[in-house]
């Protein structure tokens, strides 16, 4: 049975916090008029102000309660119903417009309970307008209700004076069981939400990021919602406990309920048509259309939801899109592209610059006797068409999974490979460095894109989205040593050695004989959960390939650093080099860290040297600034790591003949982005369903004339420039 429950129509827009909840002293609007501005003065209704709004069919539980401002018209105010304390701001002769939506300044139509309004508002037809602080220039028409609750947290993780803990939202993130589950915050970044996930088993730690968050809210009941300057909300059918910030954009909601949605001049929101949002974080810039679906979840700023998305116990990094896909107990750093109606996402820590192609399903294939594991994904994770993957698995960066049906756990560690499973031969084949040998305009537009489509205002993270990087070049070592291993172990055929001895012999062999390599069949270990083979493809191209590209990464850190770091001689970059050491990274929301820097962070936090969200915050800043003088030292160590040399020992000579190698490298990097474009200009399947060539060039436009193609052959011909520049200041 419904409970329904009969007041006085006197109680209605008064007592909005219960008494055992109030300060002493304070009556149930302290904390209202701690939101409000206060920039304007109200005052009482004059006599004739009153006959009129009386004239024009407006009535007032006590027209006492009602508070305007000095050029307050009451003309335009008609058959409105107020209750409780209600203050107007001016209210002149115009209409308000946006995108073709006319409205007379003033209130109409409307039963308003309790509520602030800025200057120069257009309400129209809201049904029950109760408990918020509209700002100015605001245009609000055709709602159903629109009210906040005394206890209204806004999509925060807290708790409210009273409340039982049984009630608290948290979000069940990268793991369906609840395991790695974190309170969502207004404000809440990538790299808070994946530290809070990681670690559990450090009590201490969880427990400050509970107090961090905790202490972020006030716990008194009595906030009231908030609509701010120049918001416009149309046709929308319920709307509670939601607080919505400047030039915000809601047309055609169903419902919207205990959300914060962050909005500015410089960044608006803007929710649409047949959207269900609850308990959840809106960020700064981020669309939400036709027919989304989200429930307890944070949009990072400038991300997307489109076409019946559903977004469940879910985190969407920052410049992310997912449309018509449905994502649950996720966390996706920034840069997340997810599209097609039948791409599943589930139980996942995805790391960014990833992209989800049709049918792809990863995770609720329940394989276990419980909720599905995790499955975790370098940056640049691309599943292919219909794959299906079997958690638990992990993924290097820029990883590409071929279409199909992987029956078993995955572990991949080889950085930009293929991946793809031959069912005719019931064999795993991975093929390290595929990007560079067969999509490189894929692979190095991937970096280009992201950074140019990074429209965040606030760069609080540095994100990383350079495809060689310190985490995936780590990788590309790491992973080069599994090669030796393996191409050892392929050349003694099963004869007993030593780890090491084997590793010896396979380097040898890749470095001066790669022809007899390739002649070899070699195996990858612990790649995958079966006894079936698991077979390394190319080896014998990509182990030169990677020690190309970290050249390559060396080099360009070391021509684009120099001046900055003042290293105006080759002795001034020796002294600097002294210090250059490889270490271990992580990928903290998007942002690259050393492994010391966040063990340092984490210690802060347990001794209470760092206090808050904010100063966790701050060392990502600092992190930030930090960062290019990070990478660079990490550049020059993994040189001479990778050379077999020190950085004692790396003398002129050496240097330039690198320097010189890494032209030649991104000269082939430049023609490869050519030319796995170009195939797609030159194969005739994709000729045939045009006319002519005219047609095609009209249709896609001209190969020669691709934006990007151009800047990479710019970019080329700069850093010729560059290394030889630098070539003769250090007189190599």
């Amino acid at each position: 049975m419904n409970h329904i429950l009969k007041r006085p129509l006197t109680d209605l827009g008064y007592n909005f916090v219960d008494e055992a909840y109030l300060p002493d002293g304070k009556n149930e609007y302290f904390l209202r008029d701690q939101q409000r501005s206060s920039a304007i003065v109200y005052r009482k209704l004059s006599a004739q102000e009153l006959e009129t709004l009386v004239r024009n069919d407006n009535t007032s539980d006590d027209w006492n309660n009602i508070l305007v401002s000095e050029y307050f018209n009451p003309q335009l105010v008609k058959h409105c119903h107020f209750f409780g304390l209600v203050r107007i701001g001016k209210l002149e002769p115009y209409f308000l417009e946006f995108h073709n939506l006319r409205l007379p300044v003033g209130l109409y139509n409307s039963t308003i309970a309790s509520c602030d309004f800025g200057d120069n508002v257009a309400v129209h037809n809201v049904n029950f307008l109760s408990h918020y602080i509209i700002g100015n220039d605001v245009l609000i028409a055709n709602v159903s209700e629109m009210a906040t609750t005394s206890h209204a947290k806004f999509g925060n993780g807290i708790l409210k004076e009273g409340e039982s803990e049984s009630i608290r939202i948290w979000l069940e993130l990268c793991n369906e069981n609840g395991g790695r589950s974190v309170l969502p915050f207004d404000g809440m970044l990538p790299g808070d939400a994946f530290l809070w996930t990681r670690n559990r088993d450090d009590k201490a730690l969880q427990q400050q990021f509970t107090a961090f968050t905790e202490q972020k809210f006030n716990k008194q009941r009595g906030y009231y919602g908030m609509v701010g300057d120049r918001s416009v909300i149309k046709n929308v059918k319920i709307i509670k406990d939601v607080m919505i910030g400047t030039d915000a954009y809601l047309k055609g909601a169903n419902k919207l309920k205990n959300l914060t949605i962050n909005s500015s001049a410089e960044a608006h929101s803007q929710i649409g048509e047949g959207c269900e949002m609850v308990n959840g974080i809106v960020g700064y810039g981020c669309r939400v259309f036709y027919g989304v679906k989200a429930v307890r979840f944070v949009m990072a700023s400038h991300s997307q939801l489109k076409y019946g998305a559903r977004l469940i116990n879910s985190y969407l990094g920052n410049n992310a899109t997912i449309s018509c896909c449905e994502v649950l107990n996720s966390l996706i750093f920034p840069a997340h592209e997810q599209h097609h109606n039948n791409s599943f996402l589930c139980a996942a820590l995805i790391m960014g610059q990833s992209n989800m192609a049709a049918g792809a399903t990863v995770g609720s294939n329940h394989n276990s006797r419980g909720a599905d594991g995790e499955i975790i994904a370098g940056r640049g994770f691309w599943p292919g068409l219909c794959v299906s993957l079997k958690h638990n698995s992990m993924f290097a960066t820029f990883t590409l999974i071929a279409k199909g049906t992987y029956m078993n756990e995955l572990n991949i560690r080889y950085p930009f490979s293929l991946v793809s499973n031959e069912e005719h031969t019931n064999t795993l084949k991975i093929m390290p460095g595929y990007w560079f040998m067969y999509n490189m305009y894929a692979l190095a537009r991937n970096s280009w894109k992201y950074v140019d489509r990074d429209k965040r205002t606030e760069r609080i993270q540095h994100i990383e989205y350079d495809y060689l990087a310190p985490d995936s070049v780590e990788e590309m070592l790491q992973s080069m040593e599994l090669m030796e291993l393996a191409t050892g172990r392929a050349l003694k055929n099963g004869q007993p050695a030593e780890d090491s001895a084997l590793r010896k012999a396979g380097g040898k062999l890749l470095r001066d004989n790669p022809a007899q390599a390739e002649q070899l069949e070699i195996l990858a270990t612990e790649a995958e959960n079966s006894r079936r083979k698991a077979y390394l493809l190319k080896v014998h191209k990509a182990y030169p390939l990677f020690r190309e590209l970290i050249v390559l990464y060396a080099a360009r850190n070391i021509v684009a650093q120099a001046a900055n770091f003042k290293l105006d001689t080759f002795a001034g970059f020796q002294q600097f080099a002294k210090t250059a050491k490889r270490s271990s990274w992580q990928n903290i929301g998007g942002q690259l860290m050393k492994a010391d820097t966040v063990e340092d962070l984490k210690q802060r936090i347990r001794n209470g040297k760092i206090g808050s969200w904010q100063q966790v915050h701050d060392v990502y800043q600092q992190a930030g600034e930090q960062y290019a003088k990070d990478k660079l030292l990490h550049a020059i160590a993994s040189l001479v790591d990778n050379q077999q040399l020190s950085v004692k020992t790396l003398d002129g000579a050496t240097l330039k003949k690198l320097l010189e190698q890494s032209i030649n490298t991104l000269a082939v990097i430049t023609d490869n982005i050519y030319r796995s474009r170009e195939k797609d200009y030159n194969n005739p399947y994709r000729q045939m369903v045009y006319g002519s060539k005219e047609e095609m060039d009209t249709v896609i436009g001209k190969l020669e004339d691709n934006g990007f193609i151009q800047h990479t052959i710019e970019d080329l011909k700069l850093y010729k420039k560059q290394v030889k520049a630098l070539i003769k200041k250090w007189e190599l």
